[in-house]
């Protein structure tokens, strides 16, 4: 059986190793951290030597940067999708609430590693700037509610910072807490974002166009 397992190893070409890698590196950067995972660690890992990871990846640095930019892509691809749907600002508020929380869902050892500050994280790598690049778009379309009610459209940056990042900082909470359900979850958060506090339904649901 060994002898068979070596054999299916050393069968592996190289873009297949190099996914291996990355699998096995998420995984571990997602239970221990950038800090406490090491090149040995993804190496035993694997069932490989280290020059290996060395070879693909020249280090620990390396395979994480790949790790966190798939990640972001991911994320991106899904928060900008449910922006560019287009109808009303609440029901775009639900589609981003729903589609952050169901990236969580899919993707927890990815949001896990979003979420945790690095040393070797870039300025346009990180979860803070993912969202600070959200909150650019919902800016635009708040500026436009704004004016049709009335309202300074110059104070609709900040509005946008608050909502994108009360949204981010549920998704986190939810991570570990999972309950309730994620509709009923985005259902109270825009529950408090579109009603405000004085204004909140006792049972909020989300409207039908939000696609749950």
């Amino acid at each position: 059986m060994a002898s068979d397992s070596k054999r299916s190893r050393a069968r592996m070409t190289g873009t297949q190793r190099r996914a291996q890698l990355l699998d096995v590196s998420r995984k571990l950067f997602a239970e221990k951290g950038f800090d406490n995972t090491s090149v040995e660690e993804i190496a035993a890992r694997a069932e490989v030597s280290k020059p290996v990871v060395y070879e693909h990846f020249g280090g620990k640095e390396g395979v994480y940067a790949v790790v966190v930019d798939r990640e972001i892509q991911a994320l991106t691809g899904a928060l900008t999708g449910a922006l560019e749907g287009g109808g009303h600002p609440k029901v775009l508020v639900e589609r981003t609430a729903l589609a952050l929380l169901s990236y969580i869902e899919t993707s927890e050892d990815g949001f896990r590693i979003l979420v945790r500050d690095s040393p070797v994280a870039q300025a346009t790598g990180t979860f803070s700037s993912l969202i600070g690049d959200v909150a650019t778009q919902v800016e635009h379309l708040l500026a436009d509610q704004f004016k049709k009610q009335g309202l300074d459209p110059r104070t609709a940056p900040m509005y946008a910072q608050m909502l994108v990042g009360m949204v981010a900082l549920t998704g986190q909470w939810w991570l570990d807490a999972r309950s309730p359900r994620k509709a009923d979850v985005a259902a109270h958060l825009v529950n408090l974002a579109w009603n405000g506090l004085v204004g909140l339904e006792r049972r909020p649901a989300l409207t039908k166009q939000a696609g749950t």
